[in-house]
């Protein structure tokens, strides 16, 4: 009938990580969508600035709805930010302090001053380590090193992420088939982190290594 909307595309269209990521969104719904979110917390390569918009996708082409883009995804970050900060307590803060000291042209007082600045802005770092690429997988491990109070450190994790994957979920949602835009434009910020990391672990080597 003329005037009728057109049927979503097949995710097959979609090929590699995107492909595989919205077919699972489209099959299981919302958990889907916490599965793939959740995994960018373990394995940084499955980055959250390809995955999130293709949610919003997802949630445009009928998977879900928007609310529950946002909700699942969010409950995704959440959950592989818990596991990682597990983790960093599992290790301990004396465990990670042996282990810092054994890395070549790093001290022990390194590790103190890091602890020693986590205690004093931990809130804020895992609060805005959420929104940062590379750091917003990260920043957990010292949370449970740290031993932050696990209800603190959910509340400032889910307050980042719904910051975070709201943005870019809304931004697949509104851009549909055009979602790569959201995902080169954030691959952008991401080099600009990775950059400023390598810049910094420079100096600080040079430094290190003129003090020898």
């Amino acid at each position: 009938m003329t005037g009728s909307p057109a049927p979503p595309a097949a995710a097959g269209e979609l090929t590699g990580v995107a492909g595989w990521a919205v077919g699972l969104m489209e099959s299981l719904g919302g958990p889907g969508a916490a599965l793939v979110v959740g995994l960018d917390n373990l394995f940084p390569p499955l980055p959250s600035e390809l995955v999130l918009p293709l949610a919003g996708f997802a949630a445009g082409r009928g998977a879900f709805g928007l609310g529950e883009a946002v909700f699942w995804t969010t409950l995704g970050s959440v959950a592989g930010a818990v596991v990682v900060y597990l983790l960093g307590r599992r290790l301990g803060h004396d465990r990670t302090r042996r282990l810092v000291a054994r890395v070549p042209l790093v001290k022990a007082a390194d590790f103190d001053r890091t602890a020693a600045w986590f205690a004093r802005h931990g809130g804020k770092a895992v609060f805005l380590g959420r929104m940062v690429p590379v750091f917003r997988s990260l920043v957990s491990v010292p949370a449970g090193v740290e031993r932050m109070p696990f209800g603190r450190f959910l509340l400032y994790t889910t307050a980042g992420s719904l910051v975070w994957n709201t943005g870019f979920v809304v931004a697949g949602y509104l851009l549909g088939e055009h979602w790569p835009v959201v995902e080169r434009y954030a691959s952008g910020f991401q080099y600009v982190v990775l950059a400023a990391i390598a810049v910094t672990a420079g100096v600080f080597v040079v430094r290190r290594v003129r003090a020898r």
